[in-house]
This record gives C-alpha cells, sequence and structure tokens, in this order.
C-alpha cells in the first residue's frame, strides 16, 4: 500500500478499526455475561429465588432482597422521573438560553459527576441522622433519586431538543397552548430518548451499592412499610463476596441480577418500538 493514502483507502482502514472496535466492546460484553450466568444459572432454583436468607446468607434464597431491590427502585424512579423530566421541559420549553439554564445545567452536570459513596454520606447524614428516617426504604430511595436525577435531567434534554421545531410551530398555527404542544406533540415525540434514560437510571440503581448500604441499610428480613430498612440484591452480593460467606450464593445473586437487567432493557426497547411504530 502506497503512502501517502487515497481517500478510498483511509475510508477503508478507518471502516475496519471501526468494525474492529465494535467487535471488541461486543465480546467484552458476551464475555462479562458468560463468565456471570457461567457460575450462576446452577445455583438458580425456585427455592433460592422464593426463599428468605438465612445465617447471614450462607442458607435460604433472596427473596427479601429481590423485594427490597424491586420497591427501592420504583420509589426512587417515582421520585426522580417526574422532578427530572419537568426541569427538562423547563430548561427545553419554558427559558431562554441564558445564565439561569447554565446554572441549572452546571448543577446537574456537578450531580452527575459526584462519586456514589459521597451520595451516600450524604443520603446518611441527611436523611438517617438529622431527618431521623433511620436506614430504610425512604432514605435509600431520596439518595437515588438524588443520585439518578441528572441522567433523567440530561437525557430528556436532548430527547426534547432533538424534537423537530416544525413540530411545534405546527401545533402553535393550529391554535395549541404551549402546554398542549409540549404535552400532545413534544413528549411523545421524545419518549424514546427520555425512556432511554430512566432505563439507565433503572441499571444504575440496581447495581448500586454504596449509596444503598449506607441509607437503607442491610437487613435480611422483608421491609413492611417506608420505615424498614432492607438489603438490595446488590449489596447481598457485595456481603456474600466481600465477607467470603458463599460465592455460590453471591454467583447466583449476580446472575438474577444480571438477567433482570437484560429483561428490563428488552421488553423497555419492545415497547419504544411499538410506540415508534405506532406513532409513525
Amino acid at each position: 500500500m502506497r503512502w501517502p493514502l487515497t481517500p478510498r483507502q483511509e475510508q477503508a482502514i478507518v471502516r475496519l478499526l471501526l468494525l474492529f472496535l465494535t467487535a471488541l466492546s461486543i465480546f467484552i460484553l458476551a464475555f462479562i455475561i458468560f463468565f456471570i450466568l457461567r457460575h450462576g444459572l446452577p445455583v438458580l432454583s425456585w427455592e433460592f429465588l422464593v426463599r428468605n436468607p438465612r445465617e447471614m446468607g450462607k442458607e435460604g434464597g433472596i427473596f427479601s432482597t429481590i423485594i427490597g431491590t424491586i420497591v427501592l427502585i420504583i420509589l426512587a424512579l417515582t421520585l426522580a422521573t417526574p422532578l427530572g423530566v419537568g426541569t427538562a421541559i423547563f430548561l427545553t420549553e419554558y427559558t431562554p438560553e441564558g445564565r439561569l439554564t447554565r446554572i441549572i445545567r452546571f448543577g446537574s452536570e456537578c450531580l452527575a459527576g459526584i462519586p456514589s459513596i459521597i451520595f451516600g454520606l450524604f443520603g446518611f447524614i441527611l436523611f438517617v441522622t438529622k431527618l431521623k428516617f433511620g436506614w430504610s426504604i425512604l432514605s435509600g430511595s431520596l439518595t437515588l433519586a438524588f443520585m439518578i436525577l441528572p441522567t433523567i435531567i440530561r437525557t430528556s434534554e436532548e430527547a426534547i431538543k432533538f424534537v423537530p421545531q416544525a413540530y411545534r410551530e405546527v401545533s402553535f398555527s393550529l391554535g395549541g397552548t404551549k402546554w398542549q404542544t409540549v404535552s400532545r406533540v413534544v413528549l411523545p415525540s421524545a419518549l424514546p430518548g427520555i425512556a432511554t434514560g430512566v432505563i439507565l437510571s433503572i441499571g444504575r440503581s440496581i447495581g448500586e451499592t454504596a449509596a444503598v448500604i449506607f441509607t437503607a441499610g442491610s437487613a435480611l428480613r422483608i421491609p413492611d412499610s417506608l420505615f424498614s430498612s432492607t438489603r438490595t440484591m446488590s449489596v447481598h452480593f457485595y456481603i456474600l463476596a466481600r465477607e467470603g460467606i458463599s460465592l455460590s450464593k453471591a454467583y447466583g445473586t449476580a446472575a438474577v441480577l444480571l438477567i433482570s437487567i437484560l429483561s428490563v432493557n428488552i421488553f423497555t426497547y419492545y415497547l419504544m418500538n411499538r410506540f415508534l411504530r405506532k406513532y409513525s
């Protein structure tokens, strides 16, 4: 191959390089999934899923940790999603570009860069100690809501910006108000992008350990109120592996976590594709 390269040759090299990087990323993902499932699937059984942990997790299953994870994530998303999407609508539709929008974006970017252990310390001091919520689902979900809020704001804002301006102009020309345009034109068009942000938030919430163990605690019983302490699957996996209690059950818990995240992603993308076909 002669030097300098022709534009066609440069294009071919770049194409091969990008193809190699894509294949490498897929291989790494497939290897992680294979490794976890290879060690975790033999542990899974009906008893493992429906029985509560006993003897610090050495015996029994993970039922209470599944319940704790689901309740914690649902409550965190219930708190963070309206606030995040509302902030994105305010920044893109109701406020002109200026100092206020720059301050809000700067604040959300700073929140996105804060380590999760700092969120855990903040939640412990504010919710557990000062507000006296204790180690509870409420403390953990509030901390998680603060942590995933920047992700929802940024993805929702970009999704709303991506909606063509012509859609808004047509709505206004037909006599639609600002809110009618936002709720019936902009948000349905931006819903796939907003849902992507929510999916990313679910993934981060499921896998979070530091912020949760400082605020929600690590009780193995099934929670019976918002002020009950609970242990999520990620915290359970961490304790089992870190303390050497049961490596096989740690792999089983990791397999359930992985399958849960993959199922949520697949189901959500299926719903988004149906939604897009409906509005096409």
